[in-house]
């Protein structure tokens, strides 16, 4: 560790880290998946209006009626009673959670905030395997299509394509912070400490 780490106070730590050449967490990556998230948000509420009881068809300009059999078939009840809220609802609570991650924390989350980023893959992620698996029991199990399922399971996908990055990026940060100053440290990390080593580890992976 050099002299100048050692003698850089913490609250002046930003200083001491050379520019990176690249940031996992920029608002032109992160702005992009909110608002896609946002989007598949609306086509869910329409979803679960539906499901709810709320209106008395969905919008389908490719399968009709097919739509709504997917929407009341007994894969969606079972989900209905298995967790307790339908799965349009589900999918509604998930894609404002992904928004609201997306844009929380500034642009240097990925090394100050990991667990906010986690946080963000955590709800991700499995929304992306969900939709495919939903889809999946739509050609396996019910034998209808609907149309907005299908457009909510690729945004599902785009958004685990476009958030693995920085979820990679944080994970990877954290790995190494722990192999190189242990448990503490880690754990220091995980929860946003501003350490020089951290700053070193950060600016060695992105430099």
């Amino acid at each position: 560790m050099s002299t100048t780490e050692v003698n850089v106070p913490c609250e002046n730590i930003d200083r001491a880290v050379k520019p990176y050449s690249y940031n996992p967490s920029s608002w032109s990556q992160r702005i992009p998946i909110a608002v896609l998230a946002l989007v598949a948000a609306g086509i869910t509420f329409h979803m679960a209006l539906f499901q709810w009881g709320f209106i008395d068809s969905t919008w389908d300009p490719v399968f009709g009626d097919q739509s709504n059999k997917v929407l009341k078939s007994d894969v969606a009840q079972d989900l209905f009673l298995l967790i307790g809220i339908h799965d349009a609802g589900m999918g509604l609570l998930a894609y404002l959670g992904d928004a609201v991650l997306g844009l929380a924390g500034s642009t240097r989350r990925w090394q100050y905030r990991p667990w906010m980023v986690i946080l963000f893959g955590i709800d991700v992620v499995p929304l992306g395997i969900i939709s495919a698996v939903l889809v999946a029991c739509q050609a396996f199990i019910v034998g209808y299509w609907c149309f907005l399922c299908l457009v909510t399971a690729v945004i599902s996908l785009i958004l685990v394509y476009w958030a693995w990055d920085e979820v990679r990026i944080s994970v990877t940060y954290l790995w190494r912070v722990y192999k190189a100053g242990g448990a503490k440290n880690l754990w220091l990390a995980f929860w946003g400490s501003r350490r020089p080593l951290m700053d070193r580890i950060a600016a060695e992976m992105l430099a």
